[in-house]
Order: structure tokens, then sequence, then C-alpha cells
């Protein structure tokens, strides 16, 4: 199998889902501005950027049944497939050379130079990597682990890395600062869907993410070792970044946008220097416009919704799926199916589920036969299954995220709906039979639509 972004965007172009960009466009905000406006349309390759002779790509993953295309999956399948790769991953393979390192840059090469790595909001101080997957190894395990994090590029060879607290890579750095060691990163951009989205898994740590993205593409995720550092990345990649993370060297980062559309301040980052860079012959630079954008929020969301799911059905069986809702950032809202629940099962499931995603503020669940993805259904369910005396709760005082909006002192008031059909529903009579046509003629008619 083809494990290269060229190999998706080929498949994105077959479904007509690619509209290539031929005028000049200027990486300093009017390439964001143009991925904003084609929110949800087809993903963007813009071919002239200007300063720059290598392409940009985004908008690729604006939409859940587009993630799945990109692992060759159904939508409907995409949930199924991702617990499956968590459950059991693949392990990689490591191999002589990859087209990753067909160009080898040393010597700290000048990044703003070298990639158009486009500015997108008025208030950041800087270019952002957005679709950068770091690579990195515990020092006390030597385990390995994938993840997406803030890189700010700040001249030179230089990087600012904007890492979250709860992050596993901030851990690691801990560990390494303790050890009295540096920590060495690989930023690979420009991956195949199985990467980018096996970074994004809520996972444990120690759980080497390269193992999920090998089950979500069938095989073991070819690797190369990295040129200067102690770290293997992605043979098929478009471009490597090799450097180290410095656990004293901090920087104020300033204004930086969020999921949820606004600026969050974050205070002092760290520092990476960069190494080498190596690169594919004529690379793709592919990037994710941040903020409250779709390809932002739904590649985080379809990880998380996910890892909740496969956490909730250890405890509850009968959850059959989560949905993390593009209105709801694609971070703090989730609507959860279940198969016939018992009594009081739907709110285990909402406070489970908060309790293991600590950004869920805002959970539904709903029954098997509603598609979480069709809002009218959704909202069916509430007018015709929800009492609300009974199945709304609020939970006020709940530690929040720092990134969500409302949060007060890292505090935040969580809600619980739930919108199922109580046991003894189905025994009432009359009132809860479907006013419908026989089943059997449903169906059948159902079987020959086209012909009608």
């Amino acid at each position: 199998m083809n494990q290269s972004l060229r190999a998706v965007i080929d498949t994105f172009e077959k479904h007509d889902y690619l509209h290539t960009v031929e005028i000049e466009v200027d990486p300093v905000f009017e390439l964001g501005a143009v991925l904003f406006h084609r929110g949800h349309d087809k993903a963007q390759l813009f071919k002239n950027v200007k300063g720059y002779d290598i392409p940009v790509l985004g908008n690729l993953y604006n939409d859940y049944k587009k993630i799945a295309l990109g692992l060759g999956v159904a939508p409907e399948d995409l949930q199924k497939t991702c617990l499956e790769a968590i459950e059991k991953g693949i392990t990689p393979e490591r191999v002589a050379a990859g087209p990753v390192q067909d160009v080898v840059l040393e010597n700290g090469p000048d990044i703003k130079k070298l990639l158009p790595v486009p500015v997108w909001f008025e208030r950041e101080q800087g270019p952002y990597i957005s679709a950068g997957v770091i690579v990195a190894r515990d020092p006390e395990t030597g385990k390995r682990n994938i993840s997406i994090a803030r890189l700010r590029v700040e001249g030179g060879n230089m990087l600012l890395a904007g890492i979250a607290p709860t992050h596993h890579l901030h851990a690691l750095l801990k560990k390494a600062e303790a050890l009295g060691k540096p920590l060495e990163i690989a930023v690979v951009i420009g991956n195949h869907t199985a990467v980018l989205l096996a970074s994004q898994f809520y996972v444990d740590l120690g759980h080497d993410e390269y193992e999920i993205a090998g089950r979500l593409l069938g095989e073991p995720l070819k690797l190369v070792k990295c040129r200067s550092i102690d770290l293997e990345v992605p043979a098929e990649a478009e471009i490597v970044l090799e450097g180290v993370l410095h656990s004293e060297d901090m920087v104020e980062e300033g204004a930086v946008s969020e999921f949820h559309g606004f600026y969050e301040y974050y205070g002092p980052c760290n520092r990476v220097s960069i190494k080498t860079v190596t690169h594919r012959q004529k690379p793709i630079y592919q990037a994710i416009l941040p903020g409250y954008a779709p390809e932002h929020l739904l590649i985080g969301g379809a990880a998380i919704g996910a890892t909740t799911c496969h956490a909730l059905k250890k405890k509850i069986p009968n959850v059959t799926s989560v949905l993390i809702t593009e209105g709801g950032m694609g971070r703090v809202h989730a609507i959860i199916s279940m198969h016939r629940p018992k009594a009081g099962e739907g709110k285990r499931a909402i406070m489970l589920a908060m309790g293991h995603t600590n950004l869920l503020k805002l959970v539904i669940v709903v029954d098997d036969d509603i598609d979480p993805h069709d809002w009218t259904q959704v909202e069916w369910s509430l007018a015709a299954r929800m009492r609300g005396d009974e199945d709304i709760f609020i939970i006020p005082g709940v530690k929040a995220d720092r990134c969500d909006p409302l949060e007060k002192d890292l505090m935040i008031a969580k809600v619980g709906i739930v919108a199922t059909r109580r046991p003894g529903d189905s025994l009432t009579p009359d009132k809860y039979i479907p006013a419908q046509a026989p089943e059997e003629i449903l169906a059948k008619v159902k079987e020959q639509l086209d012909k009608y």
C-alpha cells in the first residue's frame, strides 16, 4: 500500500474532492483566508505560493466522510476502524531508505526561508506549522510518542513549541529534564491520513501511535531512521525537521488561536532548535487552518470520539458510538449512541465520558436508531424521548480544560441530557408505535426505490 500523502491526494482527485489554486497566493493571511472561506469545500492545493516553490495543501479533512476516504473505509465504519486500531495495532517496519530523505539539509537550515509556513491570524506573532506530527521517545522507557502541538517559526533554525501541560510530550520533556538529557524530536509534515489521525488519539503514555497508524493502514508503517537524531519517521512523508526540544529555553508566545475561534494567552513556551531538514524531491507542505475551522475540529474530534467510545465500551458494552460534534468545537460536545440502555445507564455513560475526556461539557445520549450525525434526528429524539424534569442534569464547579472559552479558575459547569426510550415505553399501548406503512412494504420500496 502507498503510505504517502500523495496517494491520498490522488484518491481525493478521483472523487473530485480536490481544487487546485493556480494564481499566486500570499502565505501571510491570504492563504488562510482562502481556506476559511472554502471551509467545507474541496481540499485546496496552492500551486503558486508567493516566495516559495513548494505547494501548500489545506482543508483536506474538513468532513468526517473525507477522513474515512483517506483511510479507504466507508464513513459508517470510521469509528469501528479506529476502535480496532486502538485495541490491536500493527508493529511498524524499519526500512533502509525512503523518499522523505531524498534531500538532506544539515547545519540548522533557515526554516522560514525554506518552507511556506502560513501566518494565520492578525494577532499571532508569526507563522505556525499546524500539521506537523511531533515524534519523541520516552527517555525512561524508550517508547515512542507522536502528537501535534503548536509550532511557531521564530527565525533561523528555531521554533517555539506550545505544549499543553496535560499532553504526553510535556511529560516526556519533564522526564528528560529530570535526567539531565535533551529531548530529541522530529516534526513530520505531509503525512498519510493514518499517521495524522493516529497522532490525535487519547491513549495511555507508552502506547505507540505508530502501531495505531499501522492498523489504520492495514499493514506495518514503514519508518526510516533520522539523519541526526535517534528517532524514526514515516519513510513516505513529505518533510521532516530533526531537532531538540529545550526545557529551559523559554519565550513568551503572546496571543494564539484556539479551537473555539478566539485567542488564548498561555504564557512562556519552550524553544526548539532544528539540526537537519530532510524532504522529498519537490515536497508538498501540508497545513491545517487552526482555530474554529472544520479540518482542525474534525481530525481531533474523530480521534477523541474513538478513544472515548473505547473507554466507555469497557464499562458499558452497549455503547455503540461516540460522536464529537463540529458545532461543539470538535472537542466539548458529544453524542453517545446506546443500544437499549437500562434505567440510569445513560447518565452513567455521560459521567464516564466526562471523566475520561476532560474537555467534554455537554453530552447527549440517544438510542442507536438515531443517526448522531443528523441533527434533525437528534433534535427529534430530544423532543420525543427526553423528559426535561428528569433527563437533564447540571454539574457545577467541575475542573475544566484551560482551553475552554468559559472556564473560570479552571472550573466549568457540565451538562448531561438523556434522550432515550425508557424500559417499558414500547409496552405502552399504541402511544409509541411509529405511524408508518407496514415494515415489509417499506423495506420492499426502499430496495427498489430507483425504479420509481
